[in-house]
């Protein structure tokens, strides 16, 4: 049976090339900071689970030495020129678009193929992590596609993953850092809390108020934590479950589904989303470093009602 550790393993390999190509870019003044940062995520990813509570927190720590004192650069390394991708853009037109298509079918024939599919006796892919494993099967697959058809070195893939994610530097682990902290609060009890303090000064008797105070309090607690990873397991523990679920009987994949998309209206309203919406606006070099933040807000809001009536109306038995 294929588990998500192939996933964490292929993560790893990517993050190990990245590390190795950082220590031959010699026009990249801070080449050794990068290959330290790159290296110590891919370890994460290839023995984490081997290095123990101490040794992952002292990796963490490096990761955090390394970014704060200013030790990763931003790389430029040579695959393409300009001129030769406006060029490649003429000849392929909308056939470009082929390798980003191949990504969510390749996801549906994963779940609605692969997933029950059977091999001596047991499944192919683990039922409980079918999906992500689909997906990096899909991210494979489509960077071949996009090989073959617009005809680039193999390496090519790889150097600018690694542009991509040395001008995102330690930003791009945000997601993975602020679902850690949720689990932390998690394991600590603070979902609780606030599950006694909202019921506590907020009458839940009514469905509408329940709906109501979940999906704001997603959205609230995402703006404060900048990611709604680290939102959702203290709001589903505190308040989703106990009251939504148990209490009034609602169905536990639509409840957590849309309270999960909830907490993403926070996240398009938050500075501390960094790698949302502060590095775009640097990427684009956009006068104003909250011009993401501005243009996402009239969305965030009627998207965000809108999931406090589908809630209502798909989660709960009328």
């Amino acid at each position: 049976m294929i588990k998500l550790a192939v996933v964490y393993d292929l993560a790893g390999v990517v993050f190990a090339t990245f590390a190795v190509l950082s220590a031959g870019d010699r026009a990249n003044p801070r080449r050794y900071g990068n290959t330290a940062f790159w290296g110590l995520v891919a370890l994460s990813f290839l023995a984490g689970d081997r290095l123990g509570n101490l040794g992952n927190g002292i990796l963490v720590l490096g990761l955090a030495l390394i970014a704060g004192l200013g030790g990763l650069g931003r790389s430029d390394p040579p695959t393409t020129s300009p001129q030769e991708r406006q060029a490649l853009a003429q000849r392929f037109g909308d056939r470009l678009f082929i390798p980003a298509l191949t990504l969510p079918l390749v996801v549906a024939f994963g779940v609605l193929v692969l997933k029950p599919l059977q091999v001596h006796g047991g499944p192919l892919l683990d039922p409980k992590q079918a999906t992500l494993i689909s997906l990096a099967l899909a991210a494979v697959i489509a960077t071949a596609v996009g090989l073959i058809l617009l005809r680039q070195p193999w390496i090519a893939p790889l150097q600018e993953g690694r542009r991509l994610m040395d001008t995102v530097g330690w930003a791009a682990l945000l997601p993975q850092f602020l679902a850690a902290l949720g689990a932390i609060f998690a394991l600590a009890g603070v979902g609780d809390v606030i599950g006694r303090l909202v019921t506590a000064w907020i009458p839940m008797d009514a469905l509408p108020v329940a709906v109501a105070v979940y999906c704001l309090g997603m959205a609230a607690f995402t703006l404060i934590m900048g990611n709604a990873f680290a939102a959702f397991p203290v709001m589903t523990a505190g308040i989703a479950l106990p009251i939504l679920v148990h209490r009034f009987g609602g169905n536990p994949a639509i409840v957590a589904s849309i309270g999960m998309l909830s907490g993403f209206c926070g996240t398009l309203s938050t500075p501390l989303a960094a790698n949302f919406n502060l590095v775009p606006a640097a990427l684009l070099d956009l006068p104003d470093r909250y011009a993401v933040i501005k243009a996402q807000i009239p969305s965030a809001i009627p998207l965000l009602i809108a999931n406090m009536v589908l809630m209502y109306v798909l989660a709960f038995p009328h």
